[in-house]
Order: C-alpha cells, then sequence, then structure tokens
C-alpha cells in the first residue's frame, strides 16, 4: 500500500498454477491481440499501467484529484461510491511484528508502569538504575517483569498478561533489529506458542504512526486528507474483524503500514487532527476502504459494491512515474519461474477484467512449451516478474 520505497501494493493473493499437460503444447492457440510466439531465445517487453491491486483509492489520483480542486470528501465519494459518512473511536491493538522474540523488553522511563490483567490495577515501576525493563515468561509459566543492571534480577510474577503503561508518553520498545517508540500501551501475549507484542492505543493515535508510511505527508493536504479518512475507515474495519482473539490490526501491508512515534509527521498529524473520527460506512458499518497508490486510469472491482471498476481521470498527473511503466525480461526468467513448460513457445492472456486499456487487467495466462502448458493468475504472473500491476500487455522479440 505504500508509493515506490514510501507507498508499496497490497497483498498479491497467489494462486497456483493449473498444469494443463503435455498434449495442449502440441495445439496451435488461436491467433489474437492476446497471443504471442516466442522465438527460442526471446526478450518479452511488458508494458503496464498504475502500481498495485487498483481497489478503492489510488493514492496518486487523490493527489491528482486534489491538484484539480477536489477537496478530500470529494475525493473519498469519488473512489468509494455509495458509502456514508459516519464517525469512529477509540482504541485499536495492533501486533509489532519487529518484535520477534518470546518476551517484551522495553526502554525505563519517567512514570512507567506495570498492570496485571488478573487485577490490581496499576503498579509505578521503580527509579531504581535499571536499564531495561522486561516482561517474560518465568519458569512457572507465569509473567514475570524484571529489570537488568548488569544482569536481569526478578521484580515480580504476574498472575495474569502484563502491560506497560507510561501515562500517556512514548514507550521505546527494544527489539532484535533496533529500538522504537510507541504510544500508547505495550503488552506480553500469547499466541499459540509465540510470544506477540502488542500495542494498544488510541485509534487517531494509531493513524500517527500510519498516513506518512502510506502517502508523502507534504502531497496536497486534501490528498493527505483523503488517505486518513481512508486509513481510520479501513482500521476500523479491521478492528470489527480482529486478525486474533489477542490482537485486531497488523504492522505491514497486509492490514496498514503502522511504525509508531518514528514515523510521525507534522503535515499528516494536521491531516488527521482536520478529519478526527471521519468514516465511510455501508450498511453502518465501517467500509472495506482498501488503497493503493496507482490505477493507471481505471480503479478495478474489489470484493463489495463500492470497490467498483470505473475510469480514474485523476491518476495520470505528471508527477505519477507509475501511472505508465515499461520492463524487459528475457525468456529464461518465464521458464525458470515455471519450469513445467520447457522451452517457452507461446504466451497467450486468456481473461481479463474488461476495463480500460488491452482490456484491462489480465486474470489468466496460458504459458505453452516444448513439455506442456500451464495456466497462472495475473497476480501469480505479477509477483514471479516483480511487475507493479496486473494491468499490463506484452510484447516479444527475438534475441
Amino acid at each position: 500500500m505504500r508509493l515506490p520505497s514510501l507507498l508499496t501494493a497490497c497483498a498479491l493473493g497467489l494462486t497456483a498454477l493449473v498444469p494443463v499437460g503435455a498434449a495442449a503444447a502440441a495445439a496451435p492457440a488461436a491467433p489474437s491481440a492476446d497471443t504471442w510466439a516466442v522465438p527460442r531465445t526471446a526478450q518479452v517487453t511488458i508494458q503496464g499501467r498504475g502500481f498495485g491491486h487498483g481497489h478503492g483509492m489510488s493514492q496518486h489520483g487523490a493527489e491528482g484529484a486534489a491538484r484539480q480542486g477536489l477537496t478530500e470528501r470529494q475525493i473519498v465519494e469519488f473512489y468509494y461510491p455509495g458509502t456514508a459518512w459516519g464517525t469512529a473511536k477509540g482504541r485499536v491493538s495492533v501486533a509489532i511484528s519487529a518484535d520477534t522474540d518470546d518476551h517484551l523488553v522495553v526502554r525505563p522511563r519517567p512514570g512507567l508502569t506495570v498492570a496485571d490483567s488478573a487485577g490490581g490495577g496499576r503498579v509505578r515501576l521503580p527509579e531504581n538504575g535499571a536499564k531495561q525493563w522486561r516482561i517474560a515468561a518465568a519458569p512457572t509459566g507465569a509473567w514475570r517483569v524484571s529489570y537488568r543492571t548488569d544482569r536481569w534480577r526478578r521484580w515480580r510474577d504476574l498472575t495474569g498478561t502484563g502491560e506497560l503503561y507510561a501515562g500517556g508518553k512514548p514507550i521505546t520498545l527494544v527489539t532484535p533489529t533496533g529500538e522504537k517508540p510507541y504510544r500508547g500501551r505495550l503488552r506480553a501475549v500469547r499466541v499459540g506458542t509465540d510470544v506477540v507484542t502488542v500495542n494498544d492505543l488510541t485509534l487517531e493515535s494509531y493513524l500517527k504512526g500510519v498516513v506518512p508510511l502510506e502517502i508523502p505527508a507534504l502531497w496536497s493536504p486534501a490528498a493527505v486528507r483523503a488517505q486518513a479518512i481512508a486509513a481510520r475507515t479501513y482500521a476500523a474495519y479491521e478492528r470489527a474483524h480482529p486478525r486474533s482473539a489477542s490482537y485486531q490490526l497488523c504492522d505491514t501491508t497486509s492490514c496498514q503500514v503502522y511504525d509508531g512515534v518514528a514515523a510521525e509527521h507534522p503535515a499528516a498529524n494536521a491531516a488527521i487532527d482536520a478529519t478526527k473520527g471521519q468514516v465511510l460506512t455501508a450498511g453502518g458499518e465501517p467500509a472495506f476502504t482498501q488503497f493503493s497508490s496507482s490505477s493507471g486510469g481505471w480503479t478495478s472491482a474489489g470484493s463489495v459494491p463500492y470497490l467498483a471498476a470505473q475510469e480514474d481521470p485523476y491518476d495520470g498527473w505528471a508527477g505519477n512515474a507509475v501511472h505508465r511503466w515499461r520492463t524487459t525480461v528475457d525468456d529464461t526468467r518465464l521458464e525458470r519461474a515455471w519450469p513445467a513448460v520447457g522451452d517457452l513457445r507461446r504466451i497467450a492472456v486468456t481473461a481479463r477484467d474488461g476495463h480500460g486499456q488491452w482490456g484491462g487487467r489480465v486474470r489468466t495466462l496460458r504459458l505453452t512449451g516444448s513439455r506442456g502448458s500451464v495456466t497462472v493468475t495475473g497476480d501469480a504472473f505479477r509477483s514471479a516478474l516483480g511487475l507493479r500491476s496486473t494491468y499490463l500487455t506484452l510484447g516479444v522479440a527475438a534475441r
């Protein structure tokens, strides 16, 4: 869901190959604009449009629309037609993927407290010269709070789960790859055999660690406000459909990218504050407001009616480097990705979504070679070759 190096495309949804059999290799494909013969040694040129799955809001399109004078409300109403306006507040809980070890470690700070989920209220941790505080499983299976000076020393064992809080100030989490500050509360929970660090914080504070990673904070204010509304709505939807009994959201592109206080930017914070609580709804519930970097000029149909396929007149502004793109690969790249075909002889696009140039996004292709044929989804083709989208066409030439 980010732009190139700032916005990444959403999950690819790979689909397995479907072998057709060696007999299909001898069957000639009907010639069409979507069928290409492949010489023994060939280069495949791929022309494409857009970046990402194309569902819902194009982030580049939001910027293009803002440059044409649209407000944030007009932008999101265009990209999510048929939705209504509502409000969302409260808290969210996010699994922190960077903390991959089996305990929760933080830096000390004034006002740091620990709470036991089994009751007893918050207890202030002593300012005793500790370099770090840790919540980890004790040999008894209980959660143990310890502190490190020259070594780890036991402070007390808890009856329930431990949660750390710093009176509204950020807490610095120590992870195997570095230190990161987070707002709200941090707790360690068991998910199966794993220990997961969960950040519990207000929805608005969470957005401050999301929006600048999903869109450049210094883009047009209306575009950044539109992203804040889409991201808030998406988070509210995910909260209503939690990832786990122990947390609601993840912090990767499988949900929305979230990186705590380190990601925050004043311009994005202003956009979040300006749209406080605003969400889109469908059927009285938060809408599934998917978004991606660039539509390429047409959005694609998603899983709900308001993620409609429609022409996007805003995506193609001059600053959008991924509105159109091109790359070239050798035929051997395809043969390595799908060895069942042998020596590649023919590529045929067998289905498109029907919207936009070339007939729209590729749904399926058939690769035919000396050993047989395979049918692959457009998403699998995109993933294997590292392409920006499935909105593409091909060209083949001998090399």
